[in-house]
């Protein structure tokens, strides 16, 4: 069994699988990772080998406490991938966003996929048909928005995200959560066109924290999957366990 662990910035996701199927899954804090992360490992007494992705910062402690629960990977830019990085600048491209191509250049070979990941920010990863990947872009996600809203002006509050009842809102609150939601949604359909138009037919993955939220009000089709970050660093391990 392979434990797979990927570290964000406040939240922590452990998951246990058994070749390509997720078994388990568990999402922890960082504050109180090391007990919750004890008592995981004490249900999965097989496990083997694990991968690690961390955009965070965990204590020594934890630390120490996965490098002692298997045989554990780093994932860092030097990691052989299942796929040929054609960024110009791949040291500074994100081991979240090498998870996620490494899970579609696995999971639909020999087609062109527009990964989305809809997180703190949302990020867009295009990799073709012959598993080369050209980049993508990065823009604001939904929560980012919302903040930036109250934070740079004077008086308008900070909302939590809510599905829009109308294109036109009708006040203050409604015209917020109009300006984002649709901004967004506006943006993914629209980008998902743009490469549509250059490269024909594509599959298109919708991930991240935010993905169900924007999933069913979206025109375009897609395959939503929260745990193709987790299935990507499980096929990186895998990819480098038959090297």
């Amino acid at each position: 069994m392979n434990l797979i662990i990927d570290v964000g910035n406040s939240f922590v996701k452990l998951a246990v699988f058994e070749a390509d199927r997720i078994l388990d899954k568990k999402i922890v804090t960082a504050e109180n990772f090391l007990k919750n992360f004890e008592n995981f490992i004490e249900k999965h007494q097989n496990i083997e080998k694990g991968i690690m992705s961390s955009v965070g910062n965990l204590t020594e402690a934890d630390v120490f406490a996965i490098q002692n629960a298997c045989d554990m990977m780093l994932l860092n830019h030097d990691t052989p991938v299942p796929f040929f990085n054609q960024y110009s600048t791949p040291k500074t491209l994100g081991i979240d966003r090498i998870a996620l191509v490494s899970a579609a250049v696995s999971q639909y070979k020999n087609k062109n996929v527009l990964v989305i990941d809809a997180g703190t920010c949302i990020t867009y990863d295009f990799v073709s048909a012959e598993s080369k990947y050209y980049g993508g872009a990065i823009s604001p996600g939904l929560n980012l928005r919302y903040k930036a809203l109250n934070n740079y002006t004077a008086k308008l509050p900070l909302l939590k995200p809510e599905e829009p009842t109308s294109i036109i809102g009708d006040s203050t609150n409604a015209a917020i959560h109009s300006g984002v939601v649709f901004g967004i949604l506006n943006e993914i359909d629209g980008s998902i066109l743009n490469y549509q138009e250059q490269f024909g037919v594509l599959t298109i993955i919708l991930t991240g924290g935010d993905a169900n939220f924007l999933s069913k009000q979206l025109k375009s089709s897609i395959f939503a999957n929260s745990n193709f970050l987790l299935e990507g660093l499980n096929t990186i391990l895998q990819f480098n366990s038959h090297e």
